[in-house]
């Protein structure tokens, strides 16, 4: 029965066979070349390499029968797959089964593929001899099969070894174990290699002297934008150290002092700069059969500003008032501001990021942001809801609601209007006014004060001592604001 793997973990599988197919194509570069190196070695030296030679010879034929072997294997179960990237549907694992095993045990090729593991193993410690100890050790590790092929599972149950490894698994996973053998058998070449030849040959060959770099596209990218770059293997070792360095970033020449060359690495030490794309280029120059060969430097990256403000907003407040302008400020995290456009009706630009909003009719307003990078644009948008100013509160003398006043403060005092708790300094003028004097008839008042209206004076003359006036019908103008303002809270004012 099929072990039960995920989607996402048979994925997961294929993509690392992918770079084990990889890394081995690469290894066998190496190796060709470092046999090929041996052999004219061995027709220099006969004495100190001819040996080495035959041996390696027959590492060689082991090494590819066995390789050629597992090859032909993974391409028959591979064959059951009708699409063989699409690992997600590499589930099954009856093939192998039924070839591997049978009621009684193993298959003839079960057996088979047991007796071409355990006798790759024990030819390579053969030819060996008495070099490479510890090679020796390493190979039987590597080729480990349990004690007398059996082995104990997480259970403690003890399992053949090739039921422990095979039976059951997807078939991608099985695959991907045949490929893991497969780079066993290259590195226990250049293992090999390194024996046979010392360490002059192991520095030739090993994958030690190389680092993974990554290539990109861009030097930043968005959430859930496709990633767009490679993963290359870059050699860092003093044999790669450039006769001569000539970078430029954004046109500048790099000091001396903005680089250092380390084990093959070019380390910057230069500052970011400011925000924006930036790009380095030039030349790096490296000595090769008593030439200079020139390798063109062409990369980019991305300076973002520095977090230093909390983006903290109020869910239910977002508002902008009609008649006044409304400043706002706009950014995209990540982009510059020359980089970004904002739209909508009644929206302005000031500088920067500084915008004003001055809403027109409806009930709401739609923000549209769009940022620039890398050629890519980026949208979003956000909805504010339009309001008319709030309704002021009347005073006199800059007093609001129920106050107490002698009749000459009354008579005299300015009558005005205040947005108490709102957050915009709005220029206020009070036109009219209608003042209501105990048992006499109200009277409107052109103007602020009460003094300007003859009637409205002598009304106020007439109050006697704890009357109380009502101020009501406030009419005013809103400096820059050309609708209808709403009307004012009324003023009580008891007479003193």
């Amino acid at each position: 029965m099929a072990l039960n793997m995920g989607k996402e973990v048979l994925s997961a599988f294929g993509l690392m066979n992918e770079k084990i197919e990889t890394s081995n194509k690469r290894a066998q570069e190496n190796i060709a070349v470092a046999f090929e190196s041996l052999k004219i070695k061995a027709a220099e030296k006969p004495e100190d390499f001819q040996e080495s030679l035959e041996k390696a010879q027959k590492v060689k034929e082991l090494s590819d029968t066995y390789y050629s072997y597992l090859e032909s294997l993974k391409t028959d179960v591979m064959s059951q797959a009708s699409d063989k990237k699409d690992y997600q549907v590499m589930d099954k694992s009856d093939y192998l089964d039924s070839k591997f095993f049978n009621a009684g045990g193993l298959t003839q090729e079960g057996k088979t593929y047991v007796e071409n593991y355990q006798n790759f193993r024990k030819n390579i410690i053969e030819l060996l001899g008495q070099k490479g100890t510890d090679l020796k050790s390493t190979v039987e590790k590597r080729f480990d099969y349990g004690e007398n092929g059996k082995v104990k599972d997480r259970e403690g149950n003890t399992q053949n070894w090739l039921n422990y490894n095979y039976e059951g698994f997807p078939y991608i996973a099985a695959v991907t174990k045949m490929s893991q053998i497969q780079a066993d058998i290259r590195q226990t070449e250049q293992d090999f290699y390194a024996v046979m030849l010392g360490e002059q040959m192991k520095s030739e060959i090993s994958m030690k002297n190389y680092t993974t770099l990554l290539e990109q596209a861009r030097g930043a990218f968005y959430a859930n934008q496709a990633f767009e770059g490679a993963i290359v293997l870059g050699r860092k070792d003093n044999s790669t150290k450039p006769s001569k360095v000539d970078l430029s970033v954004d046109g500048r020449k790099l000091a001396d002092s903005e680089y250092d060359v380390q084990e093959g690495k070019i380390v910057l030490k230069m500052n970011t700069g400011n925000v924006g794309d930036h790009k380095i280029t030039g030349t790096l120059f490296y000595e090769q059969d008593g030439e200079e060969v020139p390798v063109n430097v062409d990369q980019a990256f991305t300076t973002i500003p520095r977090p230093n403000e909390a983006v903290i907003s109020a869910d239910k407040m977002n508002v902008v008032y009609r008649g006044v302008s409304n400043p706002m400020t706009i950014s995209m995290p990540g982009v510059p501001d020359n980089k970004i456009t904002a739209s909508a009706p009644g929206l302005s630009r000031k500088s920067g990021s500084s915008y004003v909003m001055n809403p027109g009719q409806g009930k709401e307003v739609n923000i549209v942001v769009t940022g620039t990078i890398d050629g890519q644009k980026f949208t979003s948008s956000k909805k504010f809801r339009i309001k008319g100013l709030p309704k002021p509160e009347g005073a006199i003398l800059r007093t609001t609601g129920a106050v107490k006043l002698g009749k000459q403060n009354i008579t005299a005092g300015e009558i005005s209007v205040m947005y108490n708790d709102f957050d915009f300094d709005l220029s206020t003028r009070v036109t009219s006014f209608r003042i209501l004097v105990p048992g006499q008839p109200s009277i409107v008042v052109q103007g602020n004060r009460v003094s300007q209206s003859a009637a409205a004076a002598a009304a106020v003359n007439r109050a006697r001592k704890g009357d109380v006036i009502q101020i009501s019908e406030i009419r005013y103008n809103v400096s820059g604001y050309s609708g209808t303002p709403v009307p004012a809270t009324p003023i009580s004012i008891e007479v003193l």
